[in-house]
């Protein structure tokens, strides 16, 4: 099942003055659904980051939970050119996640978590041992990306990188070759 996302705003209510002084990391969440507008801006935020070389080695996985994100369902969901959504797996996985995060409990409140992912061989076949480098670099610049987009949408987020990572790839079902890198909760802040 694909779903396709909203068209991304390119202007917003909020300056990037105000978002970058107003970012935080925040761990306490609503139960409140995210909407589809949300979500799709979110995405197309993750995907406007440089990469070296134009080599792209992210991928980003988004966990829905059960009720958490308007007019989609509970799974886990790939991101395919950050326009439309793959179901990857069935299922409200947020406590299993969560628990894979070291017991993070939080991320099972937020109702969407971002799974920022690594393919490092896109990079590394270029770039030879320097491309895992620029490969953490990329993923700073998603994150800061989902970061300010949150803070413009009012949302609340936190970068997560405490987590068991073969724990994390088994929830995922991801291919072996896929490496988690950075766990992202969003949703209204409390």
């Amino acid at each position: 099942m694909q779903i396709k996302l909203e068209e991304a705003e390119k202007r917003g209510k909020v300056s990037l003055e105000e978002a970058i002084e107003r970012r935080r990391s925040r761990r306490a969440f609503k139960r409140t659904a995210v909407t589809k507008k949300q979500l799709s801006q979110l995405i197309w935020s993750a995907g406007k980051a440089p990469s070296a070389g134009a080599t792209y080695p992210l991928e980003l996985y988004v966990v829905i939970g059960k009720e958490s994100a308007e007019d989609i369902g509970a799974g886990l969901y790939h991101t395919k050119k950050y326009s439309v959504l793959e179901l990857h797996k069935e299922g409200d996985l947020r406590k299993e996640l969560a628990v894979a995060c070291l017991n993070q409990m939080f991320i099972a409140d937020a109702p969407v978590s971002f799974v920022i992912i690594a393919e490092y061989e896109r990079t590394t076949c270029r770039y030879g041992d320097r491309g895992v480098r620029y490969v953490h670099i990329e993923v700073g610049h998603v994150s800061q990306n989902i970061y300010l987009q949150c803070e413009a949408l009012g949302l609340a987020t936190v970068a997560i990188g405490a987590f068991y990572d073969d724990e994390v790839a088994e929830v995922l079902s991801l291919p072996e070759r896929y490496k988690p890198i950075y766990v992202m909760p969003v949703g209204v802040g409390l």
